[in-house]
């Protein structure tokens, strides 16, 4: 699929993020805390999977469209859309992943409206654009295969996917987890997902900022507080996930099917926030430090 140019209001940061995944407290908090740094529909993007685990999938659906930012299909959006049997999610037959979609993807499928559908078989399956001087392109998993995980210590799998996009800075979502990774001189940036934790032990989920510094450019990753009782309380009354509800409280994932090796072992470790700074040149060296 040819992918979808678009552009941007330069003098504002953009702000990134992925999976909402049916959690209308959490998606409610992160366009609140759009409006708290200024930032305009136009320069925030989801990379998909905007209904998934959570107890709110039209809701969120509808907070989203309206919100007007800028969307990307991920599996749950292309399946849904056409009112599939299943996520396509990419978890592997007979694990826990798989089981447990059997019980949040027909409850959200259930209680998805035709017009949300059709809004959802309307989105683009990739964006590029430029931005201080890089240019950028936004996938779901993949660059070629929607549901495909990538994770940060895979790096020959990181190689190969940064190749296939093309660009300096690959957005990428699906995979749960945060992180700025270095490859080359390229970059993917995967800003983590809003509507569930992330392994950490830390009820927190996760969104990222793009800012045009110093004639480069500054990504970064972020924390994101909200009322997680709430979401997690709503789960429970529909009763159609209640690991994942747990993983709303607790901060840990209810399987850890999908992960490597490396990012199983560090299940329960507070994940810190990150910044990555490019300089105004291509070839320019990118320096990564830790923040509090």
């Amino acid at each position: 699929m040819k992918p979808e140019a678009i552009s941007f209001d330069t003098a504002k940061p953009l702000l990134v993020f992925g999976g909402p995944y049916s959690n209308l407290e959490a998606t409610e908090a992160l366009r609140r805390r759009a409006d708290v740094l200024g930032i305009p529909p136009g320069n925030v993007i989801c990379t998909g999977d905007i209904v998934a685990y959570c107890a709110s999938p039209e809701e969120t659906a509808r907070l989203v469209a309206d919100w007007g930012c800028h969307v990307i299909q991920g599996n749950c959006e292309q399946q849904l859309a056409v009112a599939a049997e299943d996520c396509a999610c990419n978890f592997e037959d007979g694990t826990e992943c798989a089981a447990l979609a059997k019980g949040w993807y027909p409850y959200a499928n259930t209680r998805m409206s035709d017009h949300m559908r059709a809004w959802m078989g309307g989105l683009p399956g990739t964006l590029h654009f430029d931005y201080a001087g890089r240019s950028f392109r936004v996938v779901h998993g993949g660059t070629a295969i929607v549901n495909r995980w990538v994770f940060q210590s895979e790096r020959d799998v990181l190689a190969e996917e940064v190749v296939l996009s093309g660009a300096d800075i690959t957005i990428a979502g699906h995979s749960g987890l945060p992180y700025i990774a270095r490859v080359g001189r390229r970059v993917w940036f995967n800003p983590g997902v809003i509507g569930m934790p992330a392994n950490d032990g830390t009820a927190e989920v996760w969104y990222g900022l793009i800012r045009a510094i110093d004639g480069g450019v500054l990504l970064s990753t972020h924390r994101l507080a909200y009322d997680h009782h709430t979401a997690a309380a709503a789960m429970r009354r529909s009763g159609h996930a209640n690991g994942y509800a747990r993983t709303l409280i607790t901060g840990l994932w209810p399987s850890l099917d999908i992960l490597p090796p490396a990012e199983r072992e560090t299940t329960g470790q507070r994940i810190r926030q990150r910044t990555m700074r490019l300089g105004p040149r291509a070839e320019a060296s990118a320096e990564a430090a830790a923040v509090s």
